[in-house]
């Protein structure tokens, strides 16, 4: 059985151990992969597992790869497989659900809270002197927002929205939630449609997939619902936003702050307009990427690996 992983570097940058997934099959690891189907379909062409983080799986890459039989998708996203040419080739896929959620919770709650506090530039002005040079006994350089009773609205309430909402109530914010399975109940927060929630809501977070129905989802017209002074957070997928419409909400001040840890596009493009804007704050996808919740991920890969070969596969994508 030989195992092939594409993309290792962005799970295990060398901390963890591939051990129990070598015990399964010949494995093959690959750090790196360039994004380049000719690249991908030499790598795994002769391969009957394939594990991948971002790494993209086509339906050329599965035609070319005729002992396919099992992708491993080491993430909770599977937009970058081709499902509809699986399920042609009876090629099973399976994700990780779950592995993150304290993780890009507590990473949620931190970028609002820098947006609310500013620490790190307050921190870097005490450092080059502004304290020491200023007559005040404490001195702020950015406006502080207190939390306790703004309402937080939660787009998106899975496992990860249902814990960012619960901490958020901890720190005496109202939560208003959308989801698209409308038959969710929970005490934490008041269920509503996406109008209400843009009108009333002080701060906005983003935990929803990426499909058809979401792609930019907060875009100029929907922006011009919300409050004036809304902060954004987006720890889910980049292209749930128009980022030229946020930017320019941005530098009109309709929307006094957001904070980003994805983006349209992976790594970033200099070009990207967030990076100019005013008031944001754009960190390099790592919500989900604390050591404790990697490690969560690789054992659950390895259950989805084992479950597959005794023939009971788990966490199967549709």
């Amino acid at each position: 059985m030989k195992i092939v992983v594409l993309d290792g570097n962005k799970l295990n940058p060398g901390d963890l151990s591939w051990d129990k997934i070598a015990e399964l099959g010949d494995l093959k690891l690959y750090n790196i992969t360039e994004n380049n189907t000719d690249v991908i379909i030499d790598r795994t062409k002769d391969a009957n597992i394939v594990l991948i983080s971002k790494s993209p799986i086509n339906r050329e890459t599965m035609l070319k790869s005729p002992k396919l039989k099992y992708i491993g998708i080491l993430a909770t996203g599977y937009n970058m497989v081709d499902l509809d040419a699986a399920k042609e080739r009876g090629i099973t896929v399976t994700n990780i659900p779950a592995y993150g959620t304290s993780a890009v919770s507590q990473m949620t709650i931190a970028l609002l809270l820098e947006m609310c506090h500013h620490v790190w530039n307050h921190s870097e002005d005490v450092k080059r002197g502004g304290w020491t040079d200023n007559t005040d006994l404490s001195f702020k350089d950015n406006p502080l927002l207190e939390l306790d009773g703004k309402t937080l609205g939660i787009i998106g309430y899975g496992r990860i929205g249902e814990r960012t909402a619960k901490i958020a109530q901890a720190m005496g914010m109202n939560i208003l939630a959308y989801d698209s399975n409308s038959s969710l109940q929970d005490d934490t927060a008041e269920f509503t449609n996406l109008d209400n929630l843009f009108r009333k809501s002080d701060v906005i977070s983003l935990h929803c997939p990426l499909f058809d129905s979401t792609r930019g989802m907060i875009n100029k017209k929907t922006i011009s619902k919300m409050k004036d002074g809304v902060l954004i957070v987006n720890t889910s997928r980049g292209p749930l936003i128009c980022e030229q419409d946020l930017a320019a909400a941005l530098n009109s001040g309709k929307v006094a702050g957001a904070a980003l840890d994805v983006v349209s596009i992976e790594p970033v493009k200099m070009d990207n307009p967030l990076l100019k804007a005013k008031n944001c704050i754009i960190t390099p996808h790592i919500a989900w990427a604390p050591r404790e919740s990697r490690a969560r991920l690789m054992n659950i890969a390895v259950n989805n690996l084992k479950s597959f070969l005794d023939g009971k596969p788990v966490n199967i994508v549709r």
